[in-house]
């Protein structure tokens, strides 16, 4: 199959370096796939992910015998978890839980981020120097990058913690558009 080699044996490196950025990337989202519970893509991604790396090992155990090849491996292995973690960055896949912490008023908040369509709940709180409001939503990811620039606007010292949320069930969340809805006429 890769006989190719036999006459371009400068080629097995490139293709073992890219080989395994491929394969890491996609490591790397089956593992967020995975921690989500989506059942449908990790075992997808794993599949290709497994089906690469034999590939890829398999021509370093029958040509591979030189430092450049074996540094190849290494260099596509770091590049590829580099690579995955943007791609990750990018996709933005679930939802997070935010908890805002002011001490300007927490209901101009709530209705700010009523106005968004994204449900809030507001609770008071003692903080080291003085009383808070403590926010608390749950959106996606890729909202709550959008949403980081309006709390900014709110409260310049604005402070916040996002943690990663497995699933949720009810509330108030964003509407999202799906291929056909941008579409319709009058939408």
């Amino acid at each position: 199959m890769f006989d190719f080699l036999d006459v371009y044996p400068w080629l097995l490196p490139i293709m073992i370096f890219f080989g395994r950025i491929v394969d890491v990337s996609l490591g790397t989202l089956r593992i967020i796939f995975v921690s989500k519970g989506d059942k449908a893509k990790a075992p997808l991604i794993g599949f290709v992910e497994v089906f690469i790396w034999v590939v890829i090992i398999s021509q370093i155990l029958v040509r591979a015998n030189d430092m450049v090849s074996y540094l190849s491996y290494a260099a596509g292995y770091a590049a590829g978890n580099y690579i995955g973690l943007i791609i990750e960055d990018k996709i933005a896949y679930g939802i997070v839980l935010c908890r805002i912490y002011t001490q300007k008023n927490g209901r101009d908040l709530v209705q700010t981020l009523n106005k968004l369509d994204v449900g809030a709940t507001l609770t008071r709180g003692v903080g080291s120097t003085d009383e808070v409001d403590i926010v608390e939503i749950v959106v996606g990811r890729k909202e709550f990058k959008k949403l980081a620039r309006t709390l900014d606007e709110f409260d310049s010292d604005i402070f916040y913690v996002v943690e990663d949320v497995r699933s949720k069930k009810n509330g108030i969340f964003p509407k999202k558009d799906n291929v056909l809805t941008r579409w319709r006429v009058g939408k």
